[in-house]
């Protein structure tokens, strides 16, 4: 499928909430026909990365989607550092600026609500990169993509979420458009000091969605299609005794692999530390690269949907 070009589908892209089944459908459609595409459909165009937070995969996913539909990048790594925010800008007064100089800006922030603020004062389309212990809907996409093209579909899966969910913004986004799927069942599993937050569950209680808490890894995991596993991320945590007590608790190691279906795939939206032992990768149940090199084609079809 072509990017649509003259009329835009997406006006930003700033939360899992943003997407019903019917433009999920466009979204993954548009990005299977930009498989190995290299163009000039978005060529004058420019996007900034303003990262307020340290990025590699979705920094580099972007600026890559952009360049190989002919568009030009332009942005810092380190905003905090390397902006005026040093001097004490605000995140308005930076937005309104960048929005002069680029088409369209991807943004990475350590606040929750950050990118709704941009949304708020921009000329043009913004995209939440991630913010703060908030959503990273462009991360779920990829996730939920993934899941369809590794196992071929979405509707009636087993999906555990594990590890970090209550910081963990990727489980987060990913619970929400999971929950669009008829006879999606979840499983969140996590030591409580990081189980899911009230709201999710609340809207998975809305929707009908059926889902069990619980903090045994091993008792989970014998009957699931979907094993995603978060970063439990020492960043987010005040008191480091809680995060000493919640690291380690659902790693994935030979035992893990021994009782997963052979048919179920193992997600991680990356980077990992120890929460998943390096001889898992061998292993061709293992996703989490295959899930990483979908980031191109979704960030690619969200930039034309965006641009067109």
């Amino acid at each position: 499928m072509a990017i649509a070009t003259g009329t835009r589908l997406l006006d930003h892209v700033l939360s899992s909430h943003q997407f019903d089944r019917p433009l999920l459908d466009t979204v993954f459609a548009t990005a299977r026909g930009l498989t190995g595409v290299r163009d000039r459909r978005l060529s004058g165009r420019i996007m900034a990365t303003l990262f307020y937070e340290p990025s590699t995969r979705t920094r580099l996913s972007f600026e890559s989607a952009m360049l190989r539909l002919g568009g030009a990048v332009i942005g810092t790594e380190a905003a905090r550092e390397f902006s005026s925010v040093i001097k004490g800008e605000t995140l308005e007064d930076t937005i309104r600026m960048v929005s002069a100089y680029a088409d369209v800006i991807v943004l990475r922030h350590d606040e929750a609500g950050a990118a709704a603020r941009a949304a708020a004062v921009s000329d043009v389309p913004i995209v939440n990169a991630g913010d703060g212990p908030g959503e990273h809907p462009t991360q779920a996409l990829l996730d939920l993509y993934t899941v369809d093209s590794e196992l071929g579909r979405i509707e009636g899966l087993h999906v555990a979420l594990c590890g970090d969910l209550r910081y963990g913004r990727t489980a987060r986004s990913l619970a929400l458009l999971l929950s669009l799927y008829p006879g999606v069942r979840l499983t969140f599993v996590a030591p409580d000091v990081v189980q899911m937050c009230p709201d999710i569950l609340a809207l998975m209680d809305s929707r009908d969605v059926p889902y069990t808490v619980t903090d045994s890894l091993l008792d989970t995991v014998h009957d699931v299609d979907v094993l995603y596993q978060t970063r439990i991320q020492k960043e987010r945590f005040e008191d480091p005794g809680d995060y000493d007590r919640a690291r380690g608790e659902t790693r994935i190691d030979a035992a893990v692999m021994g009782r997963l279906p052979q048919h179920a795939i193992v997600m991680h939206p990356l980077p990992r530390v120890d929460e998943i032992d390096p001889e898992v990768d061998a292993d061709p149940r293992a996703a989490y690269f295959r899930q990483a090199r979908n980031g191109v084609e979704i960030r690619m079809a969200l930039l034309g949907m965006l641009l067109g």
